[in-house]
């Protein structure tokens, strides 16, 4: 299983939100090509991205996460706001390694479907779910599809990799919807990386166990609820 130190990204800054609510900022760094630095220095294999600008249709910070991803010698992935061809065809021109489709693969599904028949496995989409239903748009609009329910077109149109997110559960430390993982992985056929709530290097176990392909880490990370290295060596175990 690999693991994704997560860095969240508004007006240029390293954050991390809870519940995916705006308001509800702390700021853990004014410098996250530092954090990125520092991610890859404790071992990590791959750097989850997320543009909370973007996100929500705001202003993006595009330039300074490819940047970040010029700067590492690992691959980075990235998602937020990431709604058309040309914004895919603009961070996959550089060494960013993985987009993340999130809002596009509801509102505009034949997106995904293109810049997977270009792109193949550097597309994958993200499924952020409450109460088992698809939030788009930054998560502040419920739409009316399940997560399973798109999980499954997004198999049909070719997609090897989903970002399962819990939102109920995002930047809680409370724990990981393991169970809503588990049906993901037995339902689909796609690698499938778990989001939201970790909070010990027991989650991640559970997780691995659950057959999540990936799990992203990003509060325990910052609070120290989980030591990076650790976790790294436990799970490669």
């Amino acid at each position: 299983m690999v693991l994704y130190p997560a860095i969240d990204i508004l007006g240029g800054k390293c954050v991390r939100l809870s519940q995916g609510r705006y308001n509800d900022v702390t700021v853990y760094s004014d410098n996250p090509i530092d954090v990125a630095l520092k991610f890859q220095e404790y071992g990590a294999d791959y750097i989850h991205i997320v543009d909370l600008d973007a996100a929500r249709g705001g202003s993006d910070n595009r330039k300074l996460i490819i940047n970040i991803a010029n700067q590492l010698d690992i691959p980075v992935q990235t998602g937020g706001g990431i709604r058309t061809l040309d914004d895919i065809k603009c961070i996959l021109q550089s060494r960013v390694e993985r987009v993340i489709i999130g809002t596009a693969a509801v509102k505009n599904p034949d997106v995904v479907k293109e810049a997977v028949s270009i792109y193949g496995p550097r597309i994958a989409v993200g499924i952020d779910a409450k109460d088992g239903m698809v939030a788009v748009e930054g998560w502040e609009e419920i739409s009316s599809i399940s997560a399973l329910e798109l999980a499954a077109r997004m198999e049909s149109f070719g997609v090897r990799t989903i970002i399962y997110t819990d939102i109920a559960t995002d930047g809680m430390l409370s724990g990981p919807n393991t169970e809503a993982i588990r049906q993901m992985v037995a339902k689909t056929n796609m690698e499938v990386i778990a989001s939201g709530g970790v909070s010990s290097i027991n989650d991640l176990l559970e997780l691995k166990k659950a057959g999540a392909a990936g799990t992203i880490i990003g509060k325990a990370i910052y609070t120290g609820a989980i030591d990076l290295k650790e976790a790294l060596e436990r799970i490669n175990k």
